[in-house]
């Protein structure tokens, strides 16, 4: 007689009594860490594939277009569509459509970034000029130019309201830290005397406009991050269930240093294929 197969012990998780639906997860240091995959990421993207779960991989980079990042993701071995990564691009061209549309405003914007964040702007009916914008869109971009930066700072002053992709200080390199959105922000808050408005984590508003994206309830939606600082207390303010992993930036010694906690510390996404 054929030995019966043996079925894995799995132990969903629930959330108020309802079982997690809709997944949004980070990329950098949860399913990849320095361009490899993190063991057992292409198992569970895979998972939610075969239990239709719907997902979204996010990211604060500005840079690149979700093509560019499934093409990189891809490279990685993991295969996720691009129409499955949200990032502060996307949801800062979608805030500001939404402003747009709400108050009348207008839909001119001046732009320091790249690809990811022009497009972003594009696709959603913005013209991008530095002639009377009504805008100024910093993302993230490896050639942030004083003439570029002169010229934001100067339309600043004149009126146009001032709009950040991501509060990120610093991102790396092959060659240690650049400056990155964050810094280059600060600079033009300290000549203007204007914070701007911030889009991407650790602003709940980057989770909302992804939920909305795969019409998703926080009710049963997760977040799975590596930072307690960014992902953790967004996702918390958002009010998700909330999953740290140990393969990036926090490590378990470091999470009694905050005032909040998620609500699972696992020491890595392989960790979760049996909860789902």
């Amino acid at each position: 007689m054929a030995k019966a197969t043996e079925v894995p012990n799995r132990e969903p998780v629930y959330r108020n009594g309802r079982e997690i639906e809709c997944w949004l997860t980070d990329m950098d240091g949860v399913l990849v860490h320095e361009n490899q995959a993190v063991p057992g990421a292409a198992e569970l993207l895979q998972r939610w594939v075969d239990t239709s779960k719907r997902f979204l991989v996010l990211t604060n980079n500005s840079i690149f277009t979700p093509r560019d990042l499934a093409a990189r993701l891809r490279s990685s071995g993991l295969e996720v569509p691009e129409e499955n990564i949200w990032t502060s691009a996307l949801a800062t061209a979608q805030f500001l459509k939404d402003q747009v549309e709400s108050s009348g405003s207008g839909n001119r914007a001046y732009t320091i970034g790249e690809a990811g964040l022009t497009t972003a702007l594009h696709e959603a009916g913005f013209i991008l000029t530095d002639q009377n914008p009504d805008f100024v869109v910093l993302g993230e971009t490896r050639t942030y130019s004083f003439e570029a930066i002169t010229t934001a700072i100067r339309l600043i002053l004149a009126g146009a309201r001032f709009i950040a992709t991501n509060p990120d200080a610093t991102g790396p390199s092959k060659d240690g830290p650049l400056p990155a959105t964050g810094a280059i922000a600060a600079l033009i808050t300290k000549a203007t005397d204007r914070e701007p408005y911030v889009v991407g984590k650790p602003n709940p508003m980057m989770f909302r406009s992804a939920m909305n994206r795969i019409d998703a309830h926080s009710e049963t939606t997760a977040m799975i991050g590596d930072r307690m600082d960014t992902d953790v207390v967004a996702g918390m303010e958002a009010g998700l269930h909330t999953v740290l992993v140990l393969t990036g930036i926090t490590q378990r010694e470091e999470i009694a240093s905050f005032p909040f906690r998620p609500n699972q510390v696992l020491n890595s996404v392989a960790d979760l294929k049996n909860q789902i």
